[in-house]
């Protein structure tokens, strides 16, 4: 397969995380890779929600392998990190749920075993700013990427695309919080899945970029229909067997805002220079 287009690219985006639970259960999620100009030069992180890295007894971050600058479809590569849980930076703010893990050591460790990681990165520069945030309309097509319920393509390593709404307008904070919801079916697995409002020219199948292509957010919670009609968010499991029915779920994802990404990595990086 080429990948010659933006859609194609955003397959190789996203990284499947699976994970064994202190309980011993496993479980799965989705991680993305990211890149931020900073005034010491441009630094790569993989990020993911810090509830699918705390409880975790031991987790594994799984690649596409690069063969002569191309992906090596159906070749995989795992990497496994030794005490998964500190290995990851947190969010400072503990109500934001969000992880993130620097990916020059961990492309060190694949080339000290002789493997290429074959990835591509969603460039910073694509989170909107205020001014393009007042731009968009309240309902905007959504795109997010990843592993729902542990699905993928496990014989050509690729995650799944789903497609959706937004439910709330991205230039409001949802409950106050940077934060907003799409309308679109969120399942155990997607979190961490990245979200792009993505509108594709449909006329020009061939060209490279979007007639509207931004990084929106992290999917982190999806809500739930409670017994007593009571609705409620609550973090996307990360279990594969969790018992969540689909009658529960009513198809509203919560999302983290793009804005919490550059402020995750920022203190990452006001960290290290310390």
């Amino acid at each position: 397969m080429d990948v010659n287009s933006l859609s194609k690219k955003l397959l190789f985006n996203t990284i499947r995380v699976d994970t064994v639970l202190d309980d011993g259960s496993e479980g799965s999620g989705t991680a993305f890779v990211v890149s931020h100009a900073h005034k010491r030069g441009t630094h790569t992180f993989i990020v993911t929600n810090r509830h699918l890295v705390e409880g975790v007894r031991s987790g594994g971050l799984v690649f596409t392998q690069k063969r002569n600058g191309q992906p090596d479809i159906g070749r995989r590569f795992q990497l496994n990190i030794e005490d998964f849980p500190h290995a990851w930076f947190l969010h400072p703010d503990p109500e934001v749920d969000l992880a993130v893990v620097p990916m020059r050591p961990l492309e060190q460790a694949a080339r000290d075993q002789g493997v290429e990681l074959y990835y591509h990165v969603i460039d910073s520069r694509l989170c909107p700013d205020s001014a393009t945030l007042r731009a968009l309309d309240a309902l905007e097509e959504v795109l997010f990427v990843g592993y729902p319920s542990g699905v993928w393509d496990h014989v050509n390593l690729m995650p799944i695309m789903r497609r959706g709404t937004t439910a709330t307008p991205m230039i409001l904070d949802f409950e106050g919080r940077p934060e907003f919801l799409i309308d679109a079916a969120v399942y155990p697995g997607s979190s961490g899945s990245p979200v792009f409002v993505y509108q594709p020219d449909f006329m020009r199948p061939n060209h490279n970029t979007g007639r509207k292509f931004l990084f929106a957010g992290v999917i982190a919670a999806v809500f739930f229909r409670e017994e007593s009609n009571q609705l409620v968010p609550a973090p996307v499991p990360a279990a594969n067997h969790a018992t969540v029915t689909s009658s529960e779920m009513i198809d509203l994802g919560l999302v983290i805002k793009s804005k919490a990404v550059l402020d995750i990595i920022e203190a990452y990086l006001g960290c290290w220079a310390e």
